[in-house]
């Protein structure tokens, strides 16, 4: 019950603030009054909760609302979702955190070419980051190449000192940071050199054929439409391809086309090819970044006569 209600009784409080039905805890006893239909649905975010917690696993104030959060999906079945572990490292599980999320992992499992489309903070890179790993540890794989166009995010970084490497470290860092979360520190140093590990802009794709490997290109937003060709055509023998992107922010100069947007209508229905979308529902950094991009969502759909749009673009 402990484990159940949580710290200081956090968890009940969150449970009473998301239940429909009234909640009553006596003892070792819980007690839910209300609607058949709030009865049940109550029935089932508890029978999740304490399924979780006999994995070893344990409760968090964020598993609790995504549990809650999940109850509302017939299809979600959030005990199976929260403990389905990709890979550990470091005393970290990385485990799938919302029904989409999910659905995107499976994906990435029975597909040879996955596109993660959705805003920031939904997990595209991270996931599929996990995914390469553990598809090299199990010799799915023989390397992982990691690639991103050099694009600047509305600024220009100019002309940077150094080697090749350090030239390119700012735009490829996102990836070393999801990398070094998943694969022990003195280790990453090593696959790198070795080349198990590769981490490349995308100008350095074209020409080459890459067999028996998991390619992930990130900020996929930012390619052309040739450039998106380009890359999907590397696509060698026994390996894995994930595209992972977000098409509300293309830092791409005006007239070129993201090759993001238009790939979905070139390539859909094809067989072995999956397109996945993320949204601001399946944001697991901090809760307000959730906030800001529902905000932005909802800013994009207003009609440009409004006065809120017209506020939104004053300079």
């Amino acid at each position: 019950m402990v484990n159940l209600l949580g710290p200081r009784d956090e968890y009940l409080r969150t449970l009473e603030n998301a239940l429909e039905a009234d909640l009553h805890v006596r003892g070792h006893q819980i007690t839910l009054t209300g609607t058949t239909a709030d009865i049940a649905q109550s029935v089932d975010i508890f029978t999740e909760l304490v399924t979780i917690i006999r994995t070893g696993q344990g409760l968090t104030a964020e598993t609790v609302e995504r549990v809650v959060g999940m109850s509302s999906d017939p299809d979600a079945k959030a005990s199976e979702i929260l403990t389905a572990d990709i890979v550990s490292a470091r005393g970290k599980t990385v485990r799938p955190k919302t029904v989409n999320q999910k659905r995107y992992v499976d994906a990435i499992d029975r597909h040879t070419v996955v596109f993660g489309i959705g805003p920031a903070g939904t997990g595209k890179t991270y996931l599929a980051m996990a995914k390469a790993v553990q598809a090299l540890q199990t010799k799915q794989v023989s390397r992982i190449i990691l690639t991103r166009p050099a694009i600047e995010a509305g600024e220009r970084l100019g002309f940077l000192p150094g080697t090749l490497s350090d030239k390119i470290d700012p735009y490829v860092r996102p990836l070393y940071d999801a990398l070094h979360d998943m694969v022990e520190a003195d280790a990453v140093p090593k696959l790198l050199t070795s080349g198990t590990i590769e981490v490349a802009p995308l100008a350095y794709m074209r020409g080459r054929t890459l067999n028996d490997a998991f390619i992930i290109l990130d900020e996929a937003q930012n390619t052309s439409a040739e450039q998106m060709k380009m890359f999907l055509t590397r696509l060698g023998f026994g390996s894995k391809m994930v595209v992972t992107g977000d098409i509300t922010q293309v830092d791409l100069p005006g007239g070129v086309r993201s090759g993001l947007r238009v790939v979905q209508g070139i390539l859909d229905g094809i067989d072995d090819i999956e397109f996945c979308t993320l949204t601001s529902r399946d944001v697991v950094r901090h809760q307000l970044v959730g906030r800001i991009v529902a905000a932005y969502d909802k800013f994009d759909t207003l009609d440009p006569s409004t006065p809120e749009y017209r506020a939104g673009r004053k300079p």
